[in-house]
């Protein structure tokens, strides 16, 4: 496995809304293992394929590793099928966007279902920091970033903090 070297903001493939993987084979699970491991690495609790400059819909996640227990996921082809109507705001970083952190207002629970490494198709309701950390990097695979969830106002303090 590689660390592969994380983009920052304001590279262009962090806006870009990214292609279907499709079937999954050596590769995909080859860039997998990278993205675990520089998740690990970073130290992030997750991490979107556009982060690592590849423009595919993927994104893998581990919410629990920094508390002892990993639980390593990996969500290919990923589609949000439901948001719970309550939502909380919470603060957010994001390993493109070192040294920042938002108050981003995100669904408490959702329904993900993506394609795992298996070949599968796999479904859950995801809740509170799952459903969050799922949410903030589905964003990414559209080309979305923090930045883009927040008001102009808190926008425009957060980039003079990121850019000085």
């Amino acid at each position: 496995m590689t660390v592969l070297p994380i983009l920052r903001w304001p590279d262009v493939r962090l806006a870009t809304r990214c292609m279907p993987v499709g079937p999954v084979d050596d590769a995909t699970a080859r860039l997998a293992a990278d993205m675990l491991e520089t998740m690990y690495a970073a130290p992030g609790r997750g991490l979107a394929a556009p982060q690592v400059g590849v423009l595919r819909r993927i994104f893998v996640m581990d919410t629990t590793w920094k508390e002892g227990t990993r639980s390593p996921r990996v969500c290919i082809d990923p589609d949000i099928l439901w948001m719970s109507d309550t939502r909380a705001e919470g603060p957010e970083g994001c390993l493109s966007i070192p040294g920042v952190t938002m108050q981003v207002r995100r669904a408490q629970a959702i329904r993900l279902r993506w394609t795992g490494l298996d070949g599968k198709l796999h479904e859950q309701e995801l809740h509170d920091f799952d459903a969050i950390c799922a949410q903030h990097e589905f964003d990414h695979l559209d080309g979305i970033v923090i930045f883009d969830r927040v008001s102009p106002e808190a926008r425009a303090r957060a980039l003079a903090e990121y850019e000085t």
